[in-house]
């Protein structure tokens, strides 16, 4: 089983650095546009809070979740996620920063407290708290993404992509259902190379389909963050070929992604 407090602390470590992009932000600064249309960088860090809060409330009261979550849906469905982000419009620097920065204290206390082995209800399927984790840190690596893009920020790949690379292999059967697409039965081999040149694999090593390339450009396309065409990322085989356009490391539906850059 994963070891939660070494994944809480890379958490810990992808929010201080998206923290340090955004500290000295004013007000001009937060209401930058991203490259999410319609979402600002005061839209990107609400609905981290937001996502934080829901997280907490899984951790803390899992039934109330459950009640209150498919309140939420049935009232507002997918418009849901955007009046979350919508929260921050126009809220003070110091006040979104300080409600952004309280939420994920809180929820790290209680995800650490939480047995490893207790599956906590989400918007998508149930998941353990070391998965949790995992998955806050994408969110957070991903909608860091959009804010440095917004500000011209370029951020040095870390290790912790492992992560993010791991979640969107694990979740290949899902993108393939949130494409209406039947489950893959190839098995596919993904080699990625990390930021110091190391190597990461999953799948079988005989597996005839495949994919190579580097962990960073899999991780951008994992989170929806970059075009397929603007990565170096190599398919071989039907079902790695099928896969990589729509390969996604999030719950829900995987939206309209990036336009390619050329």
């Amino acid at each position: 089983m994963a070891d939660i407090t070494a994944l809480l602390a890379d958490l810990d470590a992808e929010s201080a650095e998206l923290d340090d992009l955004v500290a000295g932000l004013d007000a001009d600064g937060l209401a930058a546009a991203t490259p999410a249309e319609g979402w600002t960088v005061a839209h990107q860090l609400a609905h981290l809070a937001w996502t934080d809060r829901w997280s907490l409330l899984a951790a803390d009261d899992p039934e109330r979740f459950a009640a209150e979550a498919q309140r939420l849906f049935a009232e507002d469905g997918l418009d849901a996620v955007d009046r979350g982000a919508a929260e921050g419009v126009g809220e003070a620097p110091e006040a979104l920063l300080g409600r952004w920065r309280e939420g994920r204290a809180q929820l790290a206390a209680a995800l650490a407290a939480v047995p490893q082995d207790t599956r906590l209800p989400w918007f998508g399927p149930p998941m353990k708290a070391p998965s949790m984790v995992t998955a806050r840190l994408m969110e957070t690596w991903a909608h860091g993404q959009d804010v440095a893009d917004a500000l011209g920020a370029v951020r040095v790949p870390t290790a912790r992509l492992r992560h993010i690379a791991h979640l969107g292999v694990r979740t290949m059967g899902f993108a393939f259902s949130a494409h209406g697409l039947p489950a893959p039965e190839a098995p596919v081999r993904v080699e990625l190379t990390g930021p110091a040149g190391e190597s990461w694999a999953w799948g079988p090593e005989e597996a005839t389909d495949r994919v190579t390339g580097p962990a960073l450009d899999f991780c951008l396309l994992a989170t929806r963050r970059r075009h397929p065409d603007d990565l170096a990322l190599t398919a071989v085989g039907d079902t790695a070929a099928a896969w990589l356009p729509i390969v996604q490391a999030f719950a829900g539906p995987p939206g309209k992604g990036r336009d390619p850059q050329g």
